[in-house]
């Protein structure tokens, strides 16, 4: 049983990439558009440009969560929206009480961990990070090989 667990891990990571960062963009493009609902306590509206630091949150999670969900600069972006993640329980919901089921910050926590994981996992399946990488050793496989039918020898 373990054997098949392990084989599948790199699909279960990356279908757990897309979903953490489809929820996270959808974050965002509520915050910043007003679609699925709107931002949070606006009721259907959107946060107005500029402000801190909801509006630059709005943009994080749109960015990053679109990237995680891509595959693509996952660790970077990764570590980006756990930040920002961290900062939002720290600085917005920790005020209110210590434990996150009582200030309202348990999305917060769950998502700072989810991408902390992603940080020190990678992309998983699924990724353009993997695709990428796999195009750029195909160009330099064909180019090395090129370059060693070109080179003379000599004797």
């Amino acid at each position: 049983m373990t054997g098949r667990l392990d084989s599948a891990r790199p699909r279960a990571l990356g279908l757990f990439r897309v979903v953490v960062g489809l929820l996270f963009a959808c974050h965002g493009a509520a915050s910043l558009f007003g679609v699925l609902g709107g931002a949070m306590g606006t009721h259907g509206g959107t946060l107005p440009a500029g402000t801190w630091p909801g509006w630059y949150a709005a943009v994080i999670q749109l960015a990053a969560g679109a990237l995680v969900l891509l595959g693509l600069v996952t660790r970077p972006a990764a570590l980006v929206a756990s930040g920002s993640m961290a900062y939002a329980y720290f600085d917005v919901h920790q005020r209110a009480a210590l434990w996150p089921i009582q200030n309202g910050g348990e999305l917060s926590v769950l998502f700072c961990w989810a991408f902390l994981l992603l940080v020190f996992t990678g992309h998983g399946a699924f990724g353009l990070d993997g695709l990428l990488a796999r195009v750029s050793a195909r160009r330099t496989a064909a180019r090395g090989g090129a370059a060693e039918q070109r080179t003379p020898v000599t004797a």
